[in-house]
């Protein structure tokens, strides 16, 4: 009898506790806005991408790059019940270069409070965007300043992502002066007439801990951005047979390759 009191009581508790936890959850929704930080941590494998070392492709190729650009737009942040929140558009394009630090590094505004466990975003430049009138591409995707290096003005379109460098076994360019390879990859589907559609969405989850976006507190997704991964997989592209690659055919084994080369590593809360 005393086992069976003890035990109806325990149960009492718990289920009393558990009430008490609910209530609790209940009276304090996590509302309001934060902050939220995404780092672009840029990768050739397992080390770090320096512009002044030499790494080594799937073809078994040595490459020393210098420069690796890309755009990032219409970011969407996904809560642990998968719901969405989507960051306006005007606020959602970035330019991403190696070369500038401060460039890896982007923060949004005013993220309604939640747990978010998944990140999407596009690479490139959408097709509504990118046939919109120059008056409204202004900031990092203003063609006369800030893209000019990232924009075909002989073809009315933004180069989603470049990559560019050495290697002793790609064929001598007289031009260039040097073995380079040249990859400056674009095209949206086409405004007067079709080409081919190279944007890329990037869908990935949280690996561990969720970004926890609160008044006050800003979390932090560090991403890996791997720069081999474009010569790796489901392709591997040879700087020999291919060193270059702009609007043509080729265009889409350089964007199917590069779709991948984003992952979250983790997230911190802080």
């Amino acid at each position: 009898m005393k086992n069976l009191s003890f035990w109806a009581l325990a149960l009492l508790i718990s289920a009393l506790g558990a009430s008490s936890c609910k209530n609790d959850k209940d009276d304090n929704p996590v509302t309001g806005f934060g902050e939220v930080e995404i780092e672009f941590d840029h990768r050739a494998g397992d080390d770090a991408l320096d512009f002044g070392t030499e790494y080594t492709n799937a073809a078994g190729e040595k490459l020393t790059f210098t420069a690796f650009d890309y755009f990032i737009s219409n970011i969407v942040l996904v809560k642990d019940d998968g719901t969405e929140y989507t960051v306006p558009k005007d606020d959602s394009y970035f330019l991403i270069k190696h070369d500038d630090v401060d460039s890896r590094e982007i923060k949004l505004s005013n993220v309604p409070a939640g747990d978010y466990t998944g990140l999407k975003f596009m690479i490139g430049v959408d097709s509504a965007k990118s046939v919109s009138p120059v008056s409204e591409r202004t900031g990092v995707l203003d063609p006369a300043g800030a893209a000019s290096g990232m924009y075909w003005s002989w073809n009315a379109g933004y180069i989603f992502v470049k990559v560019e460098g050495t290697s002793p076994s790609a064929p001598a360019n007289p031009s260039a002066g040097g073995n380079i390879f040249q990859y400056h990859t674009g095209l949206f589907g086409g405004y007067d007439s079709p080409t081919l559609n190279n944007l890329k969405t990037m869908n990935m989850t949280v690996p561990d801990e969720a970004a926890m976006v609160r008044e006050g507190e800003t979390p932090h997704f560090h991403l890996f951005v791997d720069v081999l991964e474009m010569f790796k997989n489901p392709t591997v592209i040879s700087v020999a047979t291919n060193p270059t690659s702009h609007a043509g055919p080729f265009s889409k084994t350089v964007a199917d390759n590069y779709a991948d080369m984003f992952s979250i590593d983790h997230v911190h809360n802080h």
